[in-house]
C-alpha cells in the first residue's frame, strides 16, 4: 500500500513539452483517474510513474521513497496496458505466472498467488486455456491477473478497456471498481472516456496539453468545473457556453433576459462581460414547474435531434450559439418547444481567463 506524490514533473520530447510542471498527491488506497483528450500527456504521466519514461524535471515518490533513479522492476508497481500483451503459446496460468518465474519466486508461492488471482477474477476454469480460446473480456481479466499476482503497492492502468465493445466496457469497469475494493490498494487509471472517469474515480485529474486543469471528485468536476475547458470536456454532451453581460443584476445571453437580483443566485456583482454555462440536462422542456423563484422560460424550434429512447437530445440556437438540451421527447419534430432553465444551475466564467467565478 502506498501514497504516490508527483512534484513538479516536466517531460519534453525534443522541444515539445508533454508534461508541464505537474504536482499531484495520490493517497494510499485511492482510485485516481487521469482523463483528457488524445495527446494531453496522461499516458506519458503514467509511464513516468512506472519508470518507463524519465522526467526532465521533478520528483516521483512511491510511499516515502523517491523512485526517480529506481528501475521499473523495483518500483513495486504493476501496469496493465491497452493491449492485453498475452503470450499466445502460454496457458492462462503460465501467462499469469511468467513475471513471478522471472523473479525466481518459489513455485508454491506462484501457485498460491495465481490461484488467488484466478478466484478473484473468476478464471479458475480457464487456467489451462490459451488466449485464443478466450473472449476479449476474459483476456483482459488475465492481463489484470498478471498484475494482481505481483501484489504491488500501486496498480497503473493505461486505457485497459479501450479494445472492448460498449456493453463489455460497462461490465468491466464495474469489475475493476470491485477489484479495487477487494485488493484495497492504490489504483491510477488512464482513460479518454469521460463516462469511465466519472463512474470509476474516487478523484479525477483532468489534463489538457500537459497541464492539470482540475483534480477533484467526480461531483465537483461535473457540477463545479474550474474553467470552461473542464466544463466542455467532462460529460456526454459539452456544457453549453454563452457570451453574456450582467448590468444592474440583469443577465443577458442570446437576447434572453434574466433578473438575477430577484433570485437567490450568487452571481458576480462587479463583472459586466462574462461567459455562462448551462448543462444540457438543465434545459428542460417544460415551462410550468413550480419553484420558489423565477424560471428562465423561452421557446425554440430544434433543427436536429437524437433519440435516446425515453429521451431526445435536441439541437437549437440561443442567439447565435448552438445549444444542446435533453428532453422528454413528448413533442413532434416540427414543434416549437417551451424550455425552462433553473437559474441556480447557471455557471459563471471570466470572459478573459475562462476561470470559474462561482
Amino acid at each position: 500500500m502506498a501514497k504516490v506524490i508527483l512534484k513538479n514533473i516536466t517531460k519534453r520530447f525534443g522541444k515539445k513539452i508533454i508534461l508541464d510542471d505537474i504536482s499531484i498527491e495520490i493517497q494510499d488506497k485511492e482510485f485516481v483517474v487521469l482523463v483528457g483528450a488524445s495527446g494531453c500527456g496522461k499516458s506519458t504521466l503514467l509511464r513516468t510513474i512506472a519508470g518507463l519514461e524519465k522526467p526532465n524535471c521533478g520528483e516521483i515518490f512511491i510511499g516515502s521513497k523517491c523512485v526517480n533513479k529506481i528501475l521499473p522492476k523495483d518500483r513495486d508497481v504493476a501496469m496493465v496496458f491497452q493491449s492485453y500483451a498475452l503470450y499466445p503459446h502460454m496457458s492462462v496460468y503460465e501467462n499469469m505466472a511468467f513475471g513471478l518465474k522471472v523473479r525466481k519466486v518459489a513455485n508454491c508461492e506462484i501457485k498460491r498467488r495465481v490461484d488467488n488471482a484466478a478466484e478473484i477474477l473468476g478464471l479458475q476454469d480457464y487456467l489451462c486455456a490459451k488466449p485464443r480460446e478466450l473472449s476479449g473480456g476474459q483476456r483482459q481479466r488475465v492481463a489484470l491477473g498478471r498484475a494482481i499476482v505481483r501484489e504491488p503497492s500501486v496498480f497503473l492502468m493505461d486505457e485497459p478497456l479501450s479494445n472492448l465493445d460498449a456493453k463489455l466496457r460497462i461490465a468491466m469497469r464495474s469489475e475493476i471498481k470491485r477489484l479495487h475494493k477487494k485488493l484495497n490498494t492504490t489504483f491510477i487509471y488512464v482513460t479518454h472516456d469521460q463516462t469511465e472517469a466519472l463512474t470509476m474515480g474516487d478523484r479525477i485529474v483532468v489534463l489538457n496539453n500537459g497541464v492539470v486543469q482540475q483534480a477533484d471528485s467526480a461531483d465537483n468536476i461535473y457540477n463545479h468545473p474550474k474553467n470552461t475547458f473542464v466544463a466542455t470536456f467532462m460529460g456526454t454532451y459539452p456544457m453549453n457556453l454563452y457570451k453574456a453581460t450582467i448590468e444592474d443584476g440583469l443577465l443577458n445571453f442570446g437576447n434572453i433576459y434574466v433578473n438575477l437580483s430577484s433570485t437567490p443566485v450568487d452571481y458576480p456583482k462587479n463583472v459586466k462581460n462574462l461567459i455562462i454555462g448551462i448543462r444540457a440536462e438543465d434545459i428542460v422542456d417544460r415551462s410550468n414547474v413550480n419553484y420558489p423563484f423565477n424560471l428562465i422560460k423561452f421557446s425554440a424550434k430544434p433543427y436536429f435531434e437524437e433519440s435516446l429512447g425515453a429521451q431526445k437530445v435536441v439541437y437549437f440556437k440561443i442567439g447565435e450559439t448552438e445549444t444542446v438540451a435533453k428532453t422528454s421527447g413528448e413533442y413532434r419534430s416540427s414543434d416549437f418547444i417551451d424550455f425552462s432553465i433553473d437559474p441556480m444551475k447557471i455557471k459563471f466564467f471570466d470572459a478573459n481567463t475562462k476561470e470559474a467565478l462561482n
